[in-house]
């Protein structure tokens, strides 16, 4: 069945009349009715690409027909799959992200994984130093050291994504450590999609502590790298589950593409 590491370049996503609707079709109602309550269109197509990935993810890999999937929630949000695959796929397990222009998704057959994607910003904050007061604790003091070891605070905020990595490949020496000792038993992947995006993959035993080691520059070829998908290799596998619904796409429409006021920051 193998291993996916899936982008959708969410942001750049201009959909047209037909590929909107057609998405509310290939997703179940309560699904549907989810992305429509987002405010703006920035976060309502990127909630909608996390669940088309999903259901590409099921009916390419698990061969199960797309309107046959049935997807609920845990009490968290996460979404699972309901059809019963355990004597096939014991293991199968994916998990989704959107942050920034895209969203992103990664499975594997036999090993718990967990994904998170971030962009270079200042998310809820007017300055670089603001930024990592208000992020202080995600890091080490020889972390924060290497962080502001640089003489710009663009190329700090760099540093703090871990942006120097390179485009395409994947970096496997982030270590975790629980109290202070390393924790076996997890395997980190890291890779920048693009200059502004660093993806971070988690593969081993769930829901526990992660703090990064700083040491973390070795590159490992063999493991997955991203494909970025389009519009058409999204519903390439698509069943529509719902008649069409004019409405949605009037919906839509009427949502501004993001917030009006945000700080924006030259480079």
């Amino acid at each position: 069945m193998g291993s996916a590491r899936w982008a959708f370049p969410c942001a750049a996503w201009a959909p047209r009349r037909d590929e909107w609707l057609l998405a509310a079709r290939l997703v179940q109602p309560e699904e549907k009715d989810r992305v429509r309550q987002f405010v703006f269109a920035r976060d309502a197509k990127a909630a909608m690409a996390g669940r088309l990935l999903i259901r590409k993810l099921i009916a390419e890999k698990l061969r199960i027909p797309w309107n046959e999937i049935h997807l609920q929630r845990t009490s968290k949000g996460k979404p699972f799959l309901v059809n019963d695959i355990l004597d096939i796929h014991p293991n199968f397990n994916f998990n989704v992200s959107h942050q920034g222009d895209y969203a992103v998704l990664a499975a594997e057959p036999e090993l718990q994984v967990g994904i998170d994607i971030m962009k270079t910003n200042l998310p809820g904050s007017d300055s670089v130093p603001d930024f990592f007061r208000i992020m202080k604790r995600q890091f080490t003091e020889a972390e924060w050291s290497v962080i502001k070891s640089m003489n710009n605070e663009w190329i700090q905020l760099d540093m703090f994504s871990r942006h120097w990595l390179e485009v395409g490949k994947v970096y496997k020496e982030t270590k975790m450590l629980l109290d202070g000792d390393k924790e076996e038993g997890w395997t980190f992947e890291e890779t920048r999609l693009d200059d502004l995006h660093h993806v971070a993959v988690a593969l081993g035993k769930p829901e526990v502590f992660v703090q990064k080691d700083s040491n973390v520059l070795s590159k490992d070829l063999t493991q997955p790298q991203f494909q970025v998908l389009t519009f058409d290799d999204l519903v390439a596998a698509g069943v529509p589950i719902a008649p069409e619904d004019p409405a949605y796409w009037d919906n839509f429409c009427s949502k501004q593409e993001c917030p009006a006021r945000q700080s924006t920051h030259s480079r």
